[in-house]
């Protein structure tokens, strides 16, 4: 049974697809409430692909039942009273962009409300986490915070390098976030934050979004044990103010573990030497606040974590004055 606590999921993944069903979104259904942050685009898409999937996801959600647009905080707190989904979007790579920071107005006015300099690997914002030489933020990103600052854009280090990772949180004015990544002092994969990544972080007032993926939480262990595990050293770490929740659970899982079974040259090993990767489903992700309570957290670090916190950095940052 689930209270009346808000569920902010930082990032969840559907088909990037225009025939992508909205409505598996209704997954996170709960009596608080939830907010659904949803990828829009990656490395490999262009201005006009996120355009097209933002259109057809917008169109999505006015025609399912229990979705709204949640781009606003008075839309997101509507549906705490009737226990629906707000969905926003994210971008997971600045490289849509093709240099053209104009676009970061015109993807914020479409619902796009965080998004990452880089992903994985280096592009014209920085390095990424799988780089083996890591050169940080580059001017070009200095130039995009600055921007992402200016329009009300959160700035997320998830997949960015830890150099990239820190200079983001040195470079930014408003709070940032880790709205996907596990913590590295607890299981050391490229893609997990480090102890000084989270520390600067929540030095800006931001918040890390432990994740959902197995390969992330331990040996594609995709429990809710081993979230909370890493929710627990985070805690430890930063406080319960700076840490949340987001799966990165990919409804088409099948398919990407396909691809990566069919192409292992395309992944690291860090990525394929357990098989099929583990995600952690919406369904494991509402069985995330009874864990905490069990744990003995109160009750108010667990609704911070559950939701409260990144709601305050959305507070902070969505179209508010810059500083």
């Amino acid at each position: 049974m689930t209270s009346d606590r808000l569920l902010w999921e930082q990032h969840t993944c559907l088909p990037l697809s225009a025939e992508a069903r909205l409505g598996e979104l209704r997954r996170y259904r709960r009596a608080g409430g939830t907010f659904a942050s949803v990828n829009v685009g990656y490395a490999p898409h262009s201005a006009d692909d996120v355009r097209t999937l933002l259109a057809a996801f917008r169109t999505g959600v006015a025609l399912e039942d229990d979705l709204v647009l949640g781009d606003t905080l008075t839309a997101v707190d509507g549906v705490r009273r009737d226990g629906g989904v707000a969905v926003a979007f994210d971008l997971e790579d600045s490289g849509p962009l093709g240099g053209d920071l104009g676009l970061v107005r015109e993807f914020f006015d479409l619902g796009v409300r965080t998004m990452l300099p880089t992903y994985n690997l280096r592009n014209a914002a920085g390095s990424g986490c799988l780089d083996q030489v890591d050169e940080g933020l580059t001017a070009y990103g200095r130039a995009l915070v600055r921007e992402m600052n200016a329009v009300g854009m959160v700035v997320d280090g998830s997949h960015c390098s830890v150099r990239t990772g820190l200079d983001l949180a040195e470079a930014t004015t408003r709070p940032m976030v880790y709205s996907h990544s596990s913590m590295r002092g607890l299981w050391d994969h490229p893609r997990n934050v480090t102890d000084e990544q989270a520390e600067t972080c929540a030095a800006t007032g931001g918040v890390i979004g432990i994740t959902g993926v197995g390969i992330f939480l331990g040996p594609n262990d995709a429990s809710v044990d081993a979230l909370v595990r890493h929710i627990d050293y985070a805690v430890d770490l930063v406080g319960p103010e700076h840490v949340g929740v987001a799966s990165d659970f990919p409804f088409d899982h099948e398919d990407f573990n396909l691809e990566m079974t069919s192409n292992p040259g395309l992944f690291p090993e860090s990525y394929t030497r357990w098989g099929p990767i583990e995600f952690m489903p919406p369904e494991g992700l509402l069985r995330v606040e009874a864990a905490l309570e069990a744990r003995g957290y109160p009750p108010d670090a667990v609704t911070a974590i559950l939701g409260g916190n990144f709601r305050r950095v959305a507070e902070q940052v969505w179209g508010a004055p810059p500083t």
